[in-house]
């Protein structure tokens, strides 16, 4: 019942207003609340709308297979690499930066990506550079891992660290190679702990504001971008309800498709 009551008081609702707002007009920069579909149609003809669109879709899937990607490594040799005691403070320092805020940690990048950052500074002494790590979609995607990353290590560490060690050392007695037993053997076991660490890098990345806006530069936009922009352009929360919308059902669509992928048991 708690479970239930929070959904219904923190998403349900909200949604559902959000879905009746989209249908309200905005008459002398003030909303009044109707039922016309003029907002949908408005928005879903415009050409920046879905160029937005599938930006946005294809930032978070690059996020999404990036951070995958490099927290593999990462999780597979804490959980079979290290001693419990080192994972235990590995763990410890990959929730640490969640004390801190997204924010602080995004403003930070700017002093090493920027054209006189530490990072160009870098290269300029083995003559490389200066390199335009800011203001495009390189500086986005450290912001989606900065944000994304350590999840991805957690969620995947905790379903390696489960995997039967016993499986494990069958596979190299029937001849399996080491390569071969872990895309054979653990990737399969491991598979919820990995689509679950992409679901959350995905949803995380599509709805990002902050990335984008200030390691981005905001230009090209994405979804998020165009709410706000929506909005201040003659008050038309309507119309960026129209968007918001369609960023939840993307989202919804792609996590339980995911988590129907992750819990699918074998014929």
């Amino acid at each position: 019942m708690p479970i239930i009551i929070w959904q219904l008081v923190f998403f349900v609702f909200p949604l559902i207003f959000l879905v009746v707002m989209s249908f309200w007009l905005v008459i002398n920069y003030r909303m009044v609340p109707g039922w016309d579909t003029v907002n949908w149609t408005k928005m879903y003809s415009k050409g920046y709308f879905w160029d937005t669109y599938w930006r946005t879709l294809a930032y978070a899937m690059i996020a999404t297979i990036t951070t995958t990607i490099l927290a593999f490594p990462c999780s597979f040799a804490l959980a079979f690499k290290v001693s419990a005691t080192l994972r235990r403070w590995a763990l410890f320092f990959l929730i640490v930066p969640f004390f801190t805020s997204y924010l602080v940690r995004i403003y930070s990048w700017q002093i090493f990506l920027n054209d006189n950052g530490i990072f160009n500074r870098m290269f300029d002494y083995i003559g490389l550079g200066p390199f335009h790590l800011l203001n495009n979609f390189f500086g986005t995607l450290v912001g989606y891992l900065t944000l994304c990353l350590p999840l991805a290590v957690v969620l995947q560490l905790i379903s390696l660290a489960n995997v039967d060690r016993n499986l494990i050392e069958a596979a190299h007695n029937l001849g399996c190679g080491r390569l071969k037993t872990v895309f054979l053997v653990i990737v399969p076991m491991a598979k919820i702990g990995i689509i679950l660490g992409a679901v959350f890098t995905f949803i995380l990345s599509f709805g990002d504001f902050v990335s984008p806006y200030y390691l981005g530069g905001s230009k090209p936009p994405t979804l998020s971008i165009l709410i706000i922009d929506t909005t201040k352009s003659g008050q038309q929360w309507p119309r960026a309800a129209v968007v918001a919308v369609t960023m939840i059902i993307t989202l919804l669509a792609i996590m339980f498709a995911s988590v129907s992928a992750a819990y699918r048991k074998k014929p």
